[in-house]
């Protein structure tokens, strides 16, 4: 969890506590419509017809967002490309066209020995060509602007629905095929819009061409007529007939010889992103791994993701090796096949050479036409694998969205106080998102400036607490209230350190020119890390160097410059000695003597900076808070959690009572 700046915004809970602009506000105004309703299997499905299905589904999931770039919330711009593409594609038919017939007439005139016609075709030619090169020209930048724009459009919907409400940090605690988000929105979601749109014009260009190049054929052909045993067969539209038999049997080929491309691109792919998630899991703990010295552990496991890589790869190649024997063979066969047709009737001399060139332009161009599955079957597999990809995320993501929306699995709200407390719980329950309670019946009351410490054993909630409290765990029930207009600062054990320059890191999450350098260097000398002000504006990998100690510096040096008004300190000193976390207390108390601290930690010595002690205890059925203390006496109203506590107990053997109420174990 990152540390980072919030301010509450309403009293029911329908907007995250964020600075600035949230990701839902974002994705507003993107992708507009409520998620899907989920789907649920059938029941009497087989396995295998189960997974079938929700293949099918998968598919169905992506288009449900991204076919609304063409609707009402979409771009603007979509269908004037999208209209300007047709007309382009139309347009390099007809050249096409001229062409086939520019290549009747010039073999026509050869034939002949008409030099004049042969010199004035060759003129003609010249702008044929250009034309032809200017429209495929206009039409690829056309395409690749629609593919460009499409991927930017539905890429800003996936993050942003992503970010919003800490969904990004949620995908971790819940189950799904949501696995490495960051290769499915850069890599899959790239395939997915990109093949598309080249699939949808491949297909309109080779409709368009087979319907133009047949009526040549039928008319150029004509019939055949072969004589058999004594009698004559006539077959009328001989060549179109064939190129219709010849694309059917080389299609049904690719079609039965590459059944399983789509399984294996999505292994492959799969794969592929495992093994760059491991090698990043490696560079960002690689001091951790040098310092235990793991390397041939890493190793092993690197080699063994690898190993699967390279499996699935052998399996893809096997594929391309089959579809390559019936693609390769028909690239060097279909010249052949319209030539050897029209050679009895340009023999009988019923067929001119000018008209047998036609018909094997013609058919050439009908065998491309129909023979379309055949040069794009391997890309749309592999189109096929992505878009799943992304569309599996999007139903984790849809998931979420149906959580927060529906009270079945309950949602903690989020509000204002009421009066002048700076933070209040009321009846807190955080559980899992399967309903599994692991902390319960939470209720206190924080008032300005009170520095409250929350303890308790390892595994009793607390950092869940924290989690709850700055709205990254939705699940649960009561309320999460802080004081109107207050911000709030969290500091998390492991602090984030965004790449860039230092500058940059010390002024995170706002910007690194928001604050005077002098400013920054006076944060920095504070917190005890004054010899790195002459590299404040180097650009390095500080997250690799800096080290655990001197990130947690560098976070309390963010409290200075953004001086919030309550901060949640999660275990934010635990890589700190006791003197240098002494230092940091004591310094925010001194610079910050107004503001209101919610700590979770582990070591007693932190008690001495803090005004009041709650702790948690795990019981089964939710761990409970069972112990409000003052650690400083002060007039303060007597907190919700003791009058809870008086209720349900009374004071133990050996305890004693506390003059502001609250069990004080001896």
């Amino acid at each position: 969890m990152a540390d980072a700046k919030f301010k509450p915004k309403s009293v029911d809970g329908t907007e995250p506590h964020g600075a600035g602009n949230s990701p839902q506000e974002t994705a507003s105004t993107v992708e507009v419509m409520p998620p899907p309703d989920a789907i649920e299997p059938d029941p009497e499905l087989t396995p295998e017809e189960a997974e079938q299905a929700r293949k099918r589904y998968l598919l169905k999931r992506f288009w449900i967002s991204a076919r609304r770039y063409w609707g009402r919330g979409g771009d603007k711009f979509a269908w004037p490309f999208s209209i300007g593409l047709l007309a382009m594609i139309c347009m390099n038919v007809a050249f096409q066209y001229g062409i086939n017939l520019w290549n009747r007439g010039i073999f026509d005139a050869i034939e002949r020995h008409d030099a004049g016609t042969v010199y004035f075709l060759s003129a003609v030619f010249v702008p044929l060509v250009l034309g032809t090169v200017a429209i495929v020209t206009i039409q690829v930048a056309v395409r690749m602007m629609i593919q460009r724009r499409w991927r930017s459009w539905l890429t800003t919907a996936v993050i942003a629905r992503w970010l919003a409400n800490g969904r990004y940090y949620q995908l971790n605690l819940i189950g799904g095929d949501h696995k490495n988000p960051e290769a499915r929105i850069s890599e899959d979601l790239r395939i997915a819009t990109e093949a598309p749109v080249d699939f949808i014009a491949g297909v309109i260009s080779a409709f368009l061409a087979a319907s133009t190049f047949i009526v040549v054929l039928w008319t150029i052909g004509g019939a055949l007529t072969l004589p058999i045993a004594g009698s004559t067969i006539t077959i009328p539209g001989f060549l179109v007939i064939t190129a219709v038999l010849y694309a059917a049997i080389t299609s049904t080929s690719m079609a039965v010889i590459g059944r399983y491309f789509v399984h294996v691109s999505e292994a492959k792919n799969q794969a592929e992103a495992e093994f760059r998630y491991t090698l990043t899991h490696v560079r960002e703990n690689g001091e951790s791994i040098a310092l235990l010295g793991g390397e041939e552990e890493e190793r092993n496991d690197l080699d063994k993701t690898f190993a699967n890589v390279l499996r699935q790869w052998a399996l893809l190649a096997r594929q391309h090796m089959r579809t390559t024997l019936v693609s390769h063979g028909s690239m060097l066969i279909a010249p052949v096949v319209p030539v050897l047709l029209c050679a009895p009737k340009f023999l009988e001399g019923s067929m001119t050479l000018g008209q047998v060139m036609q018909a094997a332009s013609a058919f050439a161009i009908v065998q491309g036409a129909f023979g379309w599955l055949v040069d794009n079957y391997p890309r749309l597999a592999d189109w096929n694998a992505c878009a799943r990809r992304i569309a599996s995320l999007m139903m984790s993501l849809d998931g979420l969205e149906r959580a927060e929306q529906s009270d079945s699995l309950g949602r903690i709200k989020h509000g204002e106080t009421e009066g002048e407390a700076m933070l209040s719980l009321n009846d807190l329950s955080v559980s899992l998102d399967d309903g599994t309670a692991v902390v319960t019946e939470t209720r206190v009351e924080i008032e300005p400036g009170e520095r409250v410490l929350v303890a308790g054993e390892s595994g009793s909630g607390k950092s869940t607490l924290v989690r709850a409290i700055s709205g990254l765990w939705p699940w649960g029930s009561g309320s999460v209230n802080f004081h109107a207009d207050r911000r709030l600062f969290m500091l998390p054990q492991r602090p984030y350190i965004p790449s860039g320059t230092l500058r940059r890191a010390v002024a995170y999450p706002g910007a690194a020119d928001s604050w005077p350098l002098d400013e920054i260097k006076s944060a920095l000398d504070k917190v005890g890390l004054d010899y790195l002000n002459d590299k404040i504006e180097e650009d390095a990998p500080w997250d690799q160097t800096l080290s655990g100690g001197e990130k947690q510096r560098l976070a309390f040096a963010r409290l200075l410059l953004h001086q919030p008004d309550i901060i949640v300190l999660d275990e934010a000193t635990a890589a700190l000695d006791e003197k240098s976390q002494d230092k940091m207390m004591q310094m925010v108390i001194d610079e910050l003597p107004e503001v209101t601290i919610l700590s979770v930690a582990h070591r007693a010595e932190l008690e001495v900076f803090h005004s009041r002690k709650i702790t948690l205890e795990r019981r089964e059925g939710g761990a409970k808070l069972v112990s409000d203390i003052d650690l400083i006496k002060r007039k303060r109203k007597r907190n919700l959690l003791s009058r809870v506590l008086e209720k349900r107990r009374s004071p133990p053997e050996g305890s004693t009572t506390s003059n502001e109420g609250g069990t004080v174990p001896e």
